[in-house]
């Protein structure tokens, strides 16, 4: 087969990926030259050096036969690895943000992610994620009373014979693998009774934990853990924000942690099933100190890192984001959204996060990395970059 029936192929493979996952849109878009973005980022080039570095471990952990798929193009795992390593010396000698932008355009071959359905083409939703700070203890006393749990016993995990994906499941009294309990089940029935791993003082901080996957937990000792996810339920995740803007309860425009957190406080009678409409459950395990560590089992990069999903999207390349991001006044609140620009790097997934118009940018801890977080759902565009000339390649 040759090259250009090999492209062809490719493509059909892909219009139909996108047709099954109930999308219009193709995945990629190889862009041309007069097309490119300015890559001009905007954030310190240190921790664009630290993420290429961890990503570039990453791309040496997979198998030196394996290939990807970026638009019409496949590219075996050297070619990536190559990319990689040419980004890092170029980052080594010290560009500036002009010249950095200057160079990754003339040596690099771009794909546009495909964007949202509905939208323009290209037009992403970006939300964002962060690492919470909490406080907890190892035993159940008062205010520490709703627990985070490790994988209870009764939770079977295996590979899916179709795409290698972990399913999670429990057996019923026939000894057959079924759907597990829902949120709901497992914290009114205590089927991970026993698991308990921490206790939190607020059921809304571990639903919140929940949702991000990974955070910090100051014991009643002073000390501090790393707590991190290690299995779910299994189930599909349901956006609470969505269900409160759906019963007219807030606004799409206002909708953000902050003012969930509000609306949950000031109704109380209320929080249980709101809480309980998400059915997805995790279930976690103390983590090694450091940075939270995403899907690809690399540490994350505050600001660089972003969850995208890896079913539509690829993992294994640079990528540049443009969106905006927020400015915090002298009282902590968000004064107004400002365009970002940054180069970024494909190393975690999310539960909400699907198709070709969806990624997550991680903030990092703290209070800034909270609001922030919490508040993004901003438009905008994502592009995957691999370097170019790839045809000297197979000469």
């Amino acid at each position: 087969m040759n090259r250009q029936t090999k492209h062809i192929y490719i493509l059909l493979f892909s219009t139909l990926l996108i047709f099954f996952n109930g999308c219009t849109k193709a995945p990629l878009d190889k862009l041309a030259q007069e097309t490119l973005p300015e890559f001009r980022d905007d954030l310190q080039a240190e921790t664009l050096l630290t993420g290429a570095v961890r990503h570039l471990h990453y791309l040496n952990t997979l198998p030196d036969d394996s290939s990807f798929d970026l638009g019409p193009d496949r590219f075996p795992v050297s070619w990536l690895r190559e990319s990689m390593k040419s980004f890092i010396d170029i980052l080594k000698q010290d560009p500036s943000r002009e010249e950095l932008a200057r160079i990754i355009a003339e040596n690099y071959a771009v794909y546009q992610a495909g964007g949202r359905k509905g939208l323009p083409r290209g037009e992403m939703l970006f939300t964002g994620y962060f690492e919470p700070f909490l406080q907890g203890s190892l035993t159940p006393e008062d205010p520490y009373i709703h627990p985070l749990y490790a994988p209870p016993p009764s939770l079977v995990q295996e590979a899916d014979a179709h795409n290698g994906k972990t399913l999670f499941k429990r057996r019923n009294s026939s000894k057959q693998l079924v759907p597990y309990w829902t949120r709901k089940e497992i914290e009114e029935k205590g089927y991970a009774a026993g698991s308990e791993l921490v206790y939190l003082k607020d059921p809304v901080d571990a639903f919140i934990l929940h949702v991000q996957g990974s955070g910090k937990i100051q014991l009643r000792d002073g000390s501090i853990r790393s707590i991190h996810y290690a299995a779910s339920n299994g189930l599909e995740y349901f956006s609470i924000g969505k269900l409160l803007v759906d019963q007219g309860k807030i606004s799409l425009e206002e909708a953000s942690i902050p003012t969930i957190r509000a609306y949950l406080a000031a109704h109380p009678e209320e929080q249980k099933e709101i809480l309980h409409h998400n059915v997805k459950f995790i279930f976690f395990h103390w983590a090694p100190p450091g940075d939270p560590v995403g899907s690809i089992g690399e540490p994350l990069v505050a600001g660089r890192s972003i969850a995208i999903d890896p079913a539509i999207l690829p993992q294994q390349t640079l990528a540049f984001l443009i969106s905006a991001r927020p400015v915090m006044d002298a009282d902590g609140n968000i004064s107004e959204w400002i365009p970002m620009h940054r180069f970024v790097f494909p190393q975690d997934t999310g539960a909400a996060i699907k198709g070709s118009g969806r990624a997550d940018l991680f903030w990092g801890s703290g209070n800034y990395a909270k609001y922030a977080a919490g508040s993004m759902k901003e438009k905008g565009t994502l592009y995957f970059l691999v370097k170019n000339r790839f045809e000297e390649l197979e000469e």
